[in-house]
């Protein structure tokens, strides 16, 4: 590990972010340009105290974690990622690691997108990030694990997953996931991360396994949909996708018409989204 040569790449991508570029205020009576080191820590979820010890040099080894969160915060390309482990006498991350590494370019685009719920997903439908009204509408996506941490996984094994779409739409959803797991299987192959996936769900779901013999392909996200809120109840939104070059990622940003109950109903959002982390606390 080389601790000055990790403080100083740390330090210096932080001052060449703006915190306009990670979704930030400008705030005021700022005496540097760049981000404050707590803003940083914010960002990687890791305590102020953890990241300053890093810039000066005193810290311990970040894990692979801790890495990717870092390399998330400050908005790291591939190239600068892999370098942020290396010195850090870590490996660079491994092909699955990488498909996770948020792609710059959509984290930009929802940086800014503050007053509609919007989220990243992987290929394999992993939330990788997700805004505070995406929060507010389905819940924290990024704390499940191991192959839960897939969409489609939750929709044929936990019940609790489908209750954010009314009963009349599931068997569309359903349909959707598997045909984009089927996409992803395919470009991926059958021992991939996907083909895990497809396994485990083969044994464990006799529903997905009959969708799966109907092998539909297709990368389906439903222009307009109705989500189910537990308090607020229904919501109609307009879907808008925009993916990487490579397909492997996907920014889902939800919208709807200006005026309407459904507009009313996504700024509550933001409302109640606060008041359950002051209930919390």
């Amino acid at each position: 590990m080389d601790r000055g040569e990790l403080a100083a790449f740390l330090r210096r991508r932080r001052e060449q972010l703006r915190p306009e570029d990670v979704g930030l205020p400008p705030g005021a009576r700022r005496r540097a340009h760049g981000l404050r080191r707590e803003e940083v820590a914010a960002l990687a979820a890791m305590s102020t105290d953890y990241y300053t010890r890093l810039e000066q040099q005193r810290g311990p080894q970040p894990s692979e974690q801790m890495l990717a969160a870092l390399a998330r915060a400050l908005r790291l390309s591939g190239d600068e990622r892999d370098y942020l482990f290396r010195v850090a006498g870590r490996n660079a991350p491994s092909p699955a690691a990488v498909a996770t590494h948020v792609a710059p370019a959509l984290l930009r685009v929802l940086d800014r997108l503050s007053d509609t719920p919007a989220l990243i997903l992987s290929d394999l439908g992993e939330t990788l990030v997700q805004n505070r009204l995406a929060t507010a509408l389905y819940g924290d996506r990024s704390q499940y694990t191991g192959l839960a941490r897939a969409e489609i996984y939750r929709w044929f094994t936990d019940p609790r997953e489908r209750l954010v779409y009314p009963e009349h739409d599931r068997a569309r959803q359903g349909r959707a996931l598997v045909a984009n797991l089927r996409v992803t299987h395919g470009s991926r192959g059958p021992q991939s991360r996907a083909g895990e996936l497809v396994r485990a769900l083969c044994l464990e779901s006799p529903e997905f396994a009959q969708l799966w013999e109907r092998h539909e392909v297709a990368k389906r996200f439903e222009d307009h949909k109705v989500l189910v809120h537990p308090e607020l109840g229904d919501i109609e939104v307009d879907c808008q996708v925009l993916f990487t070059e490579d397909q492997s990622q996907a920014l889902l940003v939800l919208t709807a018409p200006p005026r309407t109950e459904a507009f009313e109903k996504i700024q509550l959002l933001g409302v109640l989204g606060h008041q359950r982390f002051e209930q919390a606390r």
